[in-house]
């Protein structure tokens, strides 16, 4: 570990992640109240207790007839049963058999314990013919088969999706409790960035490493806040930290991090205040140079200003801090496969090293074809690729044929593709 330029010893992925949330003692995000029809892909922030019995009430799970199950013993396609048809809500305990119209999520009325489907049955003048037999309950859903009264429906820290909020909403509720978005404060650095849409001199390029990470943000569900570009001017950095660490909940800069070159971010956030940079230099690659420190009690990480390095940092560090500070139940990960590779791939030892691929089904399998790359600022790897491989320390590369885990942040494709 190192705060500034010039450090020797990279850290271990896991070693630097539990140093940095082992000074950053995170805190979740305060909560706020929001309309249920707000609330999609947020993060509920209490448990929500059933108020009452979900479904209220016997109810037919099917359209077809209320009937007493025992009514129907017997009853066949080749010898159908006759039953009159009633509006009761009540059906009568004696004499001949009875049968209630309902449709679904109707109640069943008192009495009746079934309910047969309507294309089991046929109605013969002022009756109703039913040609099969049906168990108690069958096709009814019991009062509080769902959620009963005093059950938690949905638990804190869950992510709520559209059936989520079916539920809450089938319980009356109008509003959850939801953990308000971390705000990050997102700033570039380098003379050598150009805003998209303005003049650029020969020895620039247009900035994309924001609406990257601002993007990524997004998808996790926080707000990110674009504090614009910072030229290679330490004042000029501290400046923009400063003023995310007013505004934001955490503060994520890119470019001004390197394992030799200048280091005028870690320096200008050790300027800002303590304790500064706490871990510099990852044993990651790409995304070596990355730092995580602490400002005024909050998170700061400094990524590289290579794009796929800035979104393998974003990845293995932003994205569990993001999930901690939303007070999830648990990291949300990227989905995984099981793929063979299609050819070798070399990587270099004493480092975690993440490859990118391209995953497409193959016959009955999935295959992994590494898209080819020089250094980490291609971004168009990214685009050609839909996850990556992640080869731990102890090895030297992967083998053609062997089967490794894929994380996907796209779709599988089918067919071969064209690397």
């Amino acid at each position: 570990m190192s705060k500034l330029r010039g450090f020797q010893k990279l850290t271990f992925t896991y070693e630097a992640l539990q140093t940095w949330f082992n000074a950053l003692q995170i805190q979740r995000c305060r909560e706020v109240s929001v309309p249920l029809t707000e609330a999609f892909n947020r993060v509920l922030a209490e448990d929500v207790v059933a108020k009452e019995d979900l479904p209220r009430f016997d109810r037919s799970a099917v359209d077809g007839f209320a009937v007493r199950s025992e009514d129907t013993n017997g009853a066949s396609q080749p010898k159908p049963l006759l039953f009159r048809l009633t509006d009761a809500e009540v059906l009568p305990d004696n004499g001949p058999r009875y049968a209630k119209p309902v449709w679904t999520g109707q109640p069943i009325p008192k009495g009746a314990d079934a309910v047969v489907m309507l294309e089991h049955t046929q109605k013969k003048e002022e009756k109703m013919e039913i040609s099969v037999q049906v168990a108690p309950y069958g096709n009814v859903s019991r009062q509080g088969e769902d959620v009963k009264n005093g059950e938690t429906a949905v638990k804190q820290g869950t992510r709520l999706k559209p059936y989520h909020l079916a539920l809450l909403s089938a319980l009356g509720n109008t509003e959850v409790k939801v953990v308000e978005k971390p705000k990050i404060a997102i700033i570039a650095t380098g003379n050598e960035l150009a805003e998209a849409g303005t003049e650029r001199n020969e020895k620039q390029i247009y900035e994309s490493n924001r609406v990257m990470l601002c993007g990524m943000c997004c998808e996790l569900d926080t707000e990110p806040l674009d504090l614009g570009v910072a030229k290679d001017n330490v004042e000029e950095i501290v400046e923009k930290i400063q003023i995310g660490l007013k505004i934001a909940d955490a503060v994520i800069t890119t470019g001004g991090t390197s394992v030799g070159g200048l280091d005028l971010v870690p320096e200008a956030v050790n300027k800002v205040g303590e304790p500064g940079v706490i871990v510099h230099g990852i044993a990651i690659r790409p995304a070596m140079p990355t730092a995580l420190g602490m400002l005024e009690g909050k998170p700061v990480m400094i990524l590289s200003g290579n794009p796929v390095a800035a979104i393998t940092g974003f990845e293995i560090f932003a994205r569990p801090l993001i999930c901690k500070m939303l007070g999830l139940q648990k990291e949300e990960t990227r989905p995984t496969v099981e793929a063979k590779m299609t050819r070798k791939v070399a990587t270099a030892l004493g480092r975690k090293n993440f490859v990118r691929v391209r995953v497409f089904q193959k016959n009955d399998d999935f295959a992994a074809e590494p898209v080819s790359a020089k250094g980490s600022g291609t971004i168009s790897t990214m685009t050609r690729a839909n996850g990556y491989v992640i080869v731990p320390e102890n090895r030297e590369g992967l083998a053609e044929g062997e089967t490794v885990t894929v994380h996907l942040f796209a779709d599988v494709e089918s067919g071969n593709p064209n690397v």
